[in-house]
């Protein structure tokens, strides 16, 4: 198992804030912060962006948090998932810009990890947060605050699938479009079909999660809030349907574009096919009457040489008809 209090990272940014009935603290510390505390003073929401190893040992020893959540929090590209141990629940979910986001669930308290994408993009939780504290005093819970994220979260998605629908149109038209320049058109393509694929695959595993959470699974997060999820569990589903129908187009493009390059090049082959039909008439009679054979019909005829290119101008002109009759030409 790795150590966790030995893998070192930047300077992580926190903001502890303590929710009592209609009063929110906000703070920068986590003194004086544990599980007894945040019994006293109502639920609590540490927020960790860019976390390190040392605060993370440190909560987990004030929360009795599991190595194997701490762990997994510190090695990004985890699955999104759902982990239950005997004082805590450890979620993982990723946000439209796949940046992962795990989440430590008790009964009054709640720590989030907001690590870095690989572009450098961090998951913002104001929306979520604002989203939780419109909601009224009493009914201020750990199954209330984890909805408003994961909603935050799902929400989302459907702004970057529109992001990605606008640039399978973008690539449909530059598939029909005459003069597109095919390579660029098809690693284009085969970019946004693989960034399809991951972004599925970072995705998808969330609807496991909340059907974990619907089953009442996790401590805390049960009435009300069991019955927002299943309104986030409705929105993920379209987000699969929507993901999985964009793949669709984009099978139908990558296809579309291979039978327009097909048809392309079966183009060119019936022109150079075409023209070779054509001058092989001509190559034909040059080549006899280039032989040299000496009697040979003509040779000495004054005509001779007028025949011999009016038959191979007469060939060339009529092959040149027929083919473009047949529109190969």
């Amino acid at each position: 198992m790795t150590d966790v209090a030995a893998r070192p990272r930047e300077q992580p940014a926190v903001q502890v804030r303590r929710y009592s009935g209609t009063n929110v603290v906000v703070s920068e510390s986590i003194d004086g912060i544990g599980p007894g505390r945040a019994a006293t003073d109502g639920l609590v929401w540490i927020d960790i962006e860019a976390p390190d190893a040392a605060l993370l040992a440190q909560l987990g020893a004030r929360f009795g948090l599991h190595p194997l959540a701490l762990e997994d929090a510190l090695e990004p590209g985890q699955r999104a998932k759902l982990e239950r141990y005997p004082t805590h629940s450890f979620l993982v979910a990723y946000s439209a810009e796949l940046a992962e986001i795990d989440l430590f669930i008790g009964p009054t308290w709640l720590i989030t990890v907001r690590e870095r994408s690989t572009d450098a993009h961090v998951w913002n939780c104001e929306t979520g947060r604002n989203r939780f504290e419109r909601v009224a005093a009493g009914e201020r819970n750990i199954g209330r605050l984890v909805h408003a994220l994961l909603d935050d979260i799902v929400d989302e998605y459907f702004t970057k699938l529109d992001a990605y629908e606008d640039r399978i149109e973008a690539l449909e038209d530059a598939v029909f479009e005459e003069g597109s320049d095919e390579r660029a058109v098809q690693e284009n393509l085969f970019g946004l079909r693989r960034d399809l694929v991951h972004f599925r695959r970072k995705v998808v595993p969330l609807r496991d999660v909340l059907n974990s959470l619907l089953r009442g699974e996790v401590a805390g997060v049960s009435g009300d809030a069991l019955l927002l999820l299943q309104d986030v569990y409705d929105h993920l589903l379209r987000v699969v349907e929507t993901i999985d129908s964009h793949r669709e187009l984009m099978g139908n493009a990558v296809d579309a574009h291979l039978a327009i390059v097909s048809n392309q090049m079966n183009d060119v082959m019936k022109r150079m096919t075409s023209w070779g039909a054509i001058l092989l008439g001509a190559t034909l009679v040059a080549g006899i009457y280039g032989m040299n054979f000496q009697h040979m019909p003509e040779l000495g005829w004054e005509y001779g040489y007028v025949w011999a290119l009016g038959l191979m101008g007469a060939i060339t002109c009529v092959g040149f008809w027929y083919f473009r009759k047949r529109d190969w030409l």
